[in-house]
């Protein structure tokens, strides 16, 4: 499904969250607040747009996803690899940050992801993870609700493919309530792990600093 969307990702993303995604991105890497050179995986990478800031942050990214076609729509120029980001390729304790744009309802299990995440990183390395929320406001929810479950499909089949677009929206559902996932991010050894609503609870952001 992610190498047939690849092609047009970036264009439907921006067309339907009004480039709101781009907002949430910085946001993300600002939380980082790691030294210029430090070391950060970008996980489920897609086609590099965290890449391209984390660089631009003066970091030094690599991109993981298991999506052929969305790594070989990556434009950011960092290091690109093919793989499961629930067993990375990579040493313990060997990095310094880890980024993650929306795609934690797409994993099957988050308590091992996290635990990934924790093995990977250096104590004190930081991580800051992206998906979507829910709003608390009922009339926020509302008006959500029919943007992203009515709306988005159309825009996401009239320039890509359909079905794609009808899952995503509906995969929300597949992601635990916060409590438990800060519960089993905090158990992955973040134990200042914190979550934060941006743009009124439609996006959550996950950060934390590796005990």
């Amino acid at each position: 499904m992610f190498d047939t969307i690849a092609p047009r990702y970036d264009m439907v993303n921006r067309i339907m969250t009004f480039r709101l995604d781009e907002r949430w991105r910085k946001r993300a890497i600002n939380s980082l607040s790691l030294r210029a050179g430090s070391v950060v995986l970008d996980l489920a990478s897609g086609t590099g747009d965290l890449c391209v800031g984390l660089r631009r942050a003066g970091l030094v990214p690599l991109s993981f996803d298991l999506s052929y076609g969305m790594l070989a729509a990556d434009r950011s120029g960092s290091p690109r690899v093919q793989a499961d980001i629930l067993r990375l390729p990579v040493p313990d304790g060997s990095v310094d940050g880890v980024t993650c744009g929306f795609a934690l309802r797409n994993l099957v299990d988050l308590g091992d992801f996290f635990d990934e995440l924790g093995r990977v990183l250096r104590p004190g390395g930081r991580v800051a993870l992206l998906d979507v929320g829910i709003p608390h406001n009922p009339l926020v929810r509302w008006g959500h609700g029919i943007y992203f479950g009515k709306v988005v499909p159309k825009i996401g089949g009239l320039l890509s493919d359909r079905g794609a677009y009808r899952y995503l929206p509906k995969s929300v559902a597949y992601l635990p309530p916060p409590a438990e996932m800060m519960s089993k991010l905090r158990s992955a050894g973040f134990a200042d792990a914190h979550r934060a609503e941006l743009s009124g609870g439609i996006t959550q952001l996950l950060t934390g600093t590796r005990s």
